[in-house]
C-alpha cells in the first residue's frame, strides 16, 4: 500500500496542497492525512478514493499478472515499444463521428 500512499503524497506536494487543505477537500481530517502519509495507519479504500479525487485523480485496479505490461504501456506513452506516435492505434470516436463512420 505504501506506493499509492507514497504517489498520492507525491500528487499533494505536487499539487501544492498542505495535508490540512487536502483533508479539507476530501472530507477528512488532517490527522487522518498526517497518519496516512506516515504509514501509521492502513486506509480503508474509500479514503484513498476521496484522497485521490480530490486531487484529481481516480484509482483503477488491475490485475497483478497485467500490471508490468500495462506498466510498460503507459511508460510508452500509449505505444508498443519501438512503435511511432499514432501507428496501428485505431481512429478515436470522435474522429469516426466526424467522418460519418460508426
Amino acid at each position: 500500500m505504501s506506493n499509492l500512499t507514497d504517489e498520492l503524497q507525491n500528487a499533494r506536494k505536487a499539487a501544492g496542497l498542505s495535508q490540512d487543505a487536502l483533508a479539507m477537500q476530501a472530507g477528512l481530517s488532517r490527522m487522518t492525512v498526517q497518519r496516512i502519509e506516515s504509514g501509521q495507519i492502513d486506509p480503508r479504500l474509500s479514503t484513498l478514493l476521496e484522497m485521490a479525487r480530490a486531487l484529481g485523480l481516480g484509482l483503477m485496479t488491475v490485475p497483478a499478472a497485467l500490471r508490468p505490461q500495462l506498466e510498460d504501456f503507459v511508460r510508452s506513452g500509449g505505444r508498443l515499444l519501438g512503435q511511432p506516435p499514432g501507428a496501428g492505434a485505431p481512429p478515436s470516436i470522435a474522429q469516426s463521428l466526424a467522418d460519418g463512420r460508426r
